[in-house]
């Protein structure tokens, strides 16, 4: 289970660095040269894609990592991932894979086995 919440952890931020460059681009796009009416308008809320498209993929990312470690940790990092994914950005064709595989490797993260064992970290 381990292994499996590390690959698709990992996946999941890779395909959501993608939807987070757009994301972040599109926002920074409609910053600087403004509207188009009824062709590219604003989000509602800029600060908080911009802010999803670098921390979601990085929390996926980081999870997936340290899925072999700290299980528990990486279950956590990845759900509130895939949180983030849906809640900024919504369940689409290009946010469906990225949001389920990291809900899937959280889960699986969570599900692990055994639970951690304590380690001495120096």
């Amino acid at each position: 289970m381990r292994n499996a919440a590390m690959i698709l952890g990992i996946v999941a931020g890779l395909i959501g660095m993608i939807v987070g460059f757009f994301g972040y681009g599109f926002v920074a796009l409609i910053n600087q040269f403004g509207e188009i009416e009824g062709l590219a308008e604003q989000v509602d809320n800029p600060g908080l894609v911009q802010t999803m498209s670098i921390l979601a993929p990085l929390l996926a990312i980081a999870g997936g990592a340290m899925a072999h470690a700290r299980a528990l940790v990486a279950g956590v990092f990845l759900l509130i991932s895939a949180a983030g994914m849906y809640y900024a950005f919504g369940f689409g064709a290009f946010t469906m894979f990225p949001i389920v595989f990291a809900g899937v490797a959280g889960v699986l993260g969570l599900a692990a086995g055994k639970p951690d064992q304590p380690k001495a970290h120096f």
